[in-house]
């Protein structure tokens, strides 16, 4: 089996050796160079090129931005953003997705074991999802260190049908890679007075509330990062807030998220699977599933436990998605009730019951 080459820019001695520690502490993942800035980079890919490049944003002589740009109109290769992600700085960050990037991620919390450890999962998975979005095969077995949780560790598994005395639509979305642009388009076609939506992006904490902004600018609807306690009503979309778990709870009537921590879930935090099955337990019948974009299985068993309670489950098809992962495994399992690219899933959406 080939191994995944990666180049690693970043301007930090310390954050080069660490993400390349990380890295290669997977078997399937071969780390072919590092350089202090992209004009070092470049020199590096001249000598071979990689099949993924971790790229920092800000770093002398030339910002990675400015690179992400030039290296996508002259030699295209999937870049995994790494980024310190303050508040201030996700704007930034947030336009490299726009201009190429495959995935973003927080760079490791140094001298932490446990933020280590879940750095190592998370910066592994991100690398193996940016090589699989290429047109060409390579294998994305996962390589298990930490045991891999289920939703088990943060909401228990429901034990009897959800409550059903409200007839409220209630739409509850999965996305991983390739999600931040299907989930703009999903979102933009929306009327403003659509079903309540609560989302789950796999993406880093701060970063979720400058897409979750971005997209509020663009849609008809209410789009803001979730935070606790927040009411789950027509023409708003709540977004999980990156590096926690959002699940949707219910009192009488009224929706609403609860918003907090816990340990990543299917490798993931917000996990899928935890929102689908708090929707499993809370909405039942009244719950519209959609599975978009993203590699890995987080959400697959999530939505049939969502399909068992009697929601009505939407994959999006393997011709629209960057990476045919999460949906494919959803399908598998037969928890999926239609199959259609992803234009087709907000007329779904408007139109079900």
């Amino acid at each position: 089996m080939n191994k995944i080459k990666v180049l690693i820019v970043d301007d930090s001695a310390v954050v080069r050796q660490t993400i390349k520690d990380l890295l290669s502490s997977d078997p399937q993942i071969e780390v072919i160079g590092v350089a202090g800035d992209p004009f070092v980079a470049v020199e590096r890919i001249r000598e071979m090129v990689p099949d993924v490049i971790t790229l920092d944003v800000e770093m002398p002589r030339m910002d990675g931005i400015t690179f992400l740009q030039k290296l996508m109109s002259q030699h295209p290769i999937p870049v995994v953003m790494c980024s310190s992600l303050t508040e201030n700085g996700s704007e930034t960050t947030f336009k490299a997705l726009e201009y190429g990037a495959v995935d973003i991620i927080q760079k490791p919390k140094l001298g932490v074991k446990q933020f280590l450890e879940e750095s190592r999962i998370i910066i592994c998975d991100a690398v193996k999802a940016a090589a699989k979005a290429k047109p060409r095969h390579i294998s994305t077995k996962p390589f298990h260190v930490a045991p891999k949780l289920t939703a088990d560790a943060v909401i228990a598994k429901p034990t009897s049908r959800a409550m059903v005395q409200t007839t409220e639509k209630i739409v509850i979305v999965g996305a991983s890679t390739g999600g931040t642009e299907a989930l703009r388009e999903f979102l933009m076609v929306l009327p403003e007075d659509a079903p309540g939506i609560v989302i789950v992006q796999h993406m880093p904490e701060n970063f979720t509330r400058a897409f979750a902004n971005r997209l509020d600018s663009l849609c008809r609807v209410s789009v803001k990062e979730a935070e606790n306690d927040d009411t789950v009503i027509r023409g708003r979309a709540l977004i999980a807030p990156g590096n926690k778990h959002t699940l949707l709870k219910r009192s009488g009537a009224r929706y609403y998220v609860e918003v907090k921590d816990g340990p990543l879930v299917s490798r993931h935090r917000p996990s899928v699977d935890v929102l689908f099955r708090s929707a499993a337990r809370y909405a039942g019948k009244n719950a519209i599933g959609v599975i978009m974009t993203g590699m890995g299985d987080d959400g697959a068993k999530g939505m049939l436990e969502m399909k068992e309670a009697g929601a009505y489950n939407i994959a999006q098809d393997e011709a629209t998605c960057v990476v045919f992962g999460m949906p494919k495994e959803a399908i598998k399992i037969n928890a999926v009730d239609k199959v259609v690219p992803l234009e087709e899933i907000a007329r779904l959406v408007v139109n079900y019951g």
